[in-house]
């Protein structure tokens, strides 16, 4: 049965995809991704400076609510002016060719230390971008606090 456009709409990105970056320095999305961004039918994808020194790439719906969030911090707040100022100055439009590759920004490669492998991580409404042995470090040190960071975070929610 094909899916309508409202639950495409709906349908998130998930999973861990390993790939590495073509000799032009381009990265291919996973196929997976690529089906739900082309029923998305999004004009522009926006990626920048992500935690723990990946990337996060954005399709612009999410991006134009990231942006609206904050957006409403209030510039007052020092930590608010920090963070905006480092999260957007990284910001960078990108579009996909007819293979689904992207070309990252070369100062966008350099924060998250990415050479040639990476793993691509799907996490809800965005895509996570990071130098392979990275994510196999952050991946294999957070492991065993899984539980524990369930709880906590049951805690606060």
């Amino acid at each position: 049965m094909a899916e309508s456009g409202e639950e495409w709409e709906r349908k998130m990105f998930y999973g861990e995809y390993r790939h590495s970056l073509d000799e032009k320095g381009r990265l291919t999305i996973p196929a997976e991704f690529r089906h739900i961004l082309e029923k998305r039918n999004p004009r522009r994808l926006f990626i920048t400076k992500g935690l723990e020194r990946c990337l996060f790439l954005f399709t612009e719906q999410e991006w134009r609510k990231e942006e609206e969030r904050f957006r409403n911090l209030s510039f007052t707040y020092t930590e608010a002016r920090k963070f905006n100022r480092l999260y957007f100055s990284g910001a960078s439009e990108l579009s996909w060719d007819n293979q689904g590759r992207v070309l990252i920004p070369a100062y966008l490669k350099d924060y998250a230390q990415i050479q040639r492998e990476v793993a691509i991580i799907g996490v809800s409404n965005r895509i996570e971008i990071w130098a392979r042995d990275r994510w196999e470090r952050f991946y294999s040190s957070s492991l065993s606090e899984f539980e524990k960071v369930a709880e906590r975070i049951n805690e606060i929610s």
